[in-house]
């Protein structure tokens, strides 16, 4: 896969501007594992090619992980722990309950435990698979700064409180991301995540059914896609359902969920969100075209970037766990 010089040379250059932005992110490094663990990402690559090889529906679910640990307490690996007795950890809470590929994440840290033991966080491991999936995916890539230790808690209540809610408008939206120092920028790129992977009905079935007193269906939904939505999502409790969040070419990254969005043809209402704000349509827009795949493609690696540091605990913070579902 062609991946265009220009993305590559100017990402070092904004890691480093971000690492300079705060203390938490001067202490990851690209190459922080040289002598402690110096293939590590060779291994982590092997292995993916492999998982994704058999399962290319995968690289969705990994790179949504990796989305859904870094809002929850930054990015930590407290969304692999287990829920033990008297906690509900992330991974049960509500918004949750749909994540996959966490045997694909122990999977991988056990390769890296055999060839490095106690070395590598999980935080760092889910970070390196999420960038592999995309490059996977036949998307961009970008270099990965590490040094990320494992969080200790996790919390089903912080994760609801925290996570992007898939029926949020603007406003909310933005909330939350400027939250995690993340701009209405990264809001619009990061979106462009939902060119992989698939959703249940019960994530955007109340755009189908009962959408308010005046609509039955969610009116900035196209109507020909929403009949088309309906004969798969039965009614909003249809849980074993599963939808393209990018129909056509969900298991490939690239430019055409901007397309569907600018269409109207967004699944949740959280893409419809991004047509009503000046900024963030201009974006959508301006990418649909398909005159900007490189564009996006440097702009997704860079905000990927910014969300990788989101938190991070560096130094003597937190753990290198042995098991990425339990504490030490």
């Amino acid at each position: 896969m062609a991946i265009k010089s220009s993305v590559l040379l100017l990402l070092p250059v904004a890691l480093l501007l971000l690492a300079g932005s705060s203390p938490a992110v001067a202490q990851l490094e690209i190459g922080y594992y040289s002598k402690t663990c110096p293939n590590v990402e060779a291994i982590v690559r092997e292995e993916m090619d492999k998982i994704i090889s058999a399962a290319p529906s995968l690289a969705g679910p990994l790179l949504r992980l990796h989305f859904h640990d870094c809002f929850v307490r930054g990015c930590d690996a407290s969304v692999l722990l287990n829920s033990t007795e008297g906690n509900l950890a992330e991974r049960d809470a509500k918004p949750n309950k749909s994540l996959r590929g966490f045997s694909s994440v122990d999977r991988v840290k056990a390769k890296l435990e055999a060839a490095c033991p106690n070395t590598v966080s999980c935080a760092d491991v889910l970070t390196l698979m999420a960038r592999d999936a995309v490059v996977l995916a036949k998307g961009p890539t970008w270099p990965v700064a590490l040094g990320r230790r494992d969080g200790r808690v996790s919390s089903a209540t912080e994760a609801a409180d925290n996570l992007p809610p898939a029926f949020g408008d603007i406003p909310l939206l933005t909330r939350i991301f400027a939250s995690k120092n993340l701009d209405l920028k990264d809001l619009v790129v990061l979106s462009g995540a939902h060119t992989l992977g698939t959703a249940h009905c019960p994530s955007y079935a109340d755009r189908l059914y009962n959408f308010s007193s005046a609509y039955n269906a969610d009116p900035s939904l196209d109507s020909e896609y929403a009949d088309k939505l309906r004969t798969r999502c039965k009614s909003a409790d249809d849980k074993a359902m599963l939808s393209e969040m990018d129909p056509g070419s969900y298991k490939t990254f690239d430019t055409s969920y901007y397309r569907h969005v600018a269409k109207r043809r967004g699944l949740f209402q959280s893409d419809a969100a991004l047509l009503t704000d000046a900024t963030t349509m201009e974006y959508v827009q301006r990418i649909a075209t398909g005159k900007f795949d490189d564009e996006f493609f440097k702009d997704f690696s860079e905000s990927m970037i910014k969300m990788g540091n989101v938190g991070a605990l560096t130094g003597a913070e937190g753990e290198i766990r042995k098991k990425c579902y339990i504490v030490n």
